[in-house]
């Protein structure tokens, strides 16, 4: 069966979560777009197949989520810098030329910081929780912000090494001090603190420990965590416990979609209204839970 001409979706495994549908539908109305977001949830073994079945009934574009941005990445044609330097895609855009994979997640988080928080990364410190996809798909962005330094710490620290080497060119250019920290480092030396603290881990879906010491926030330190929701709740109490400015993902997510939006249509949502709309539903849904 072929599809519209304007249809798009979200790819994953889980994906009946994903808010993804409403902020694409919320999108369109509001820019009179008209298309088709739907999610698909796609078979562990099967996103390669499903994603070029997709393209062949008609489908435009799609957002790519966990476990499938490495293979994203590994499926298109052409691709962005930031696919290229994180490994990994987000967002595909479908046509005659073949597959463009882009990773707008270092955007969107790069955008709530910067414009919904009214948070500057400009010659700020900055402390990069992980190395696995999530940290790698921000971390192109964060630099390009022009930071004072960027420290990266993981639980195995040889990735967090892997992931400063890959971006330690662009680094340099934007003469960013970007280095790997071992995480007994920050447990020892107490008298290392950054502006902002970004929480790239799986830290939170697990319930775990939040993965620093408190001494990383200062007073006016911005801990922000890529979850949101009950998954963000432990690191964003553990955050604002210290006197630090605390921030989830949801943000990230709708501004990650914007420019997902952006590319595949050509015209940029009001992403700011559609957040706020987005937390008050959340906040509704949570009173009637």
């Amino acid at each position: 069966m072929t599809l519209s001409a304007d249809h798009y979706c979200v790819m994953g495994n889980p994906v009946a979560h994903s808010r993804s549908p409403w902020i694409h539908a919320r999108f369109a109305e509001l820019t009179g777009q008209a298309l088709n977001y739907e999610r698909a949830l796609v078979p562990l073994d099967g996103f390669t197949a499903f994603a070029q079945d997709f393209a062949r009934r008609g489908g435009k574009g799609c957002n790519v989520t966990v476990p499938f941005k490495l293979q994203a990445a590994e499926l298109a044609s052409s691709a962005s810098e930031r696919v290229r330097l994180a490994g990994a895609a987000n967002t595909l855009v479908f046509s005659a030329d073949g597959i463009y994979a882009d990773n707008t997640d270092g955007l969107g988080i790069v955008a709530d910081i910067t414009r919904n928080a009214g948070v500057q990364i400009a010659g700020c410190d900055v402390l990069l929780l992980g190395a696995g996809g999530a940290a790698a798909g921000a971390l192109g962005s964060l630099i390009e912000q022009k930071p004072r330094r960027i420290a990266v710490v993981n639980r195995t620290h040889a990735r967090a090494e892997a992931l400063v080497e890959q971006h330690a060119p662009m680094a340099a250019l934007h003469k960013v001090e970007l280095l790997a920290l071992e995480k007994s480092a920050l447990e020892t030396d107490l008298t290392q603190n950054f502006d902002i603290i970004i929480n790239a881990t799986a830290s939170s879906l697990a319930g775990a420990d939040v993965p620093a010491p408190a001494s990383v926030l200062h007073a006016r330190s911005l801990a922000y965590d890529m979850m949101y929701g009950p998954a963000a709740q432990n690191f964003l109490d553990w955050a604002s416990s210290h006197g630090a400015l605390a921030r989830d993902g949801l943000g990230m997510l709708v501004e990650q979609a914007a420019e997902s939006f952006a590319l595949w249509r050509g015209v940029r949502p009001p992403s700011a209204q559609v957040l706020d709309e987005l937390r008050a539903l959340l906040q509704t849904e949570a009173r009637h839970a």
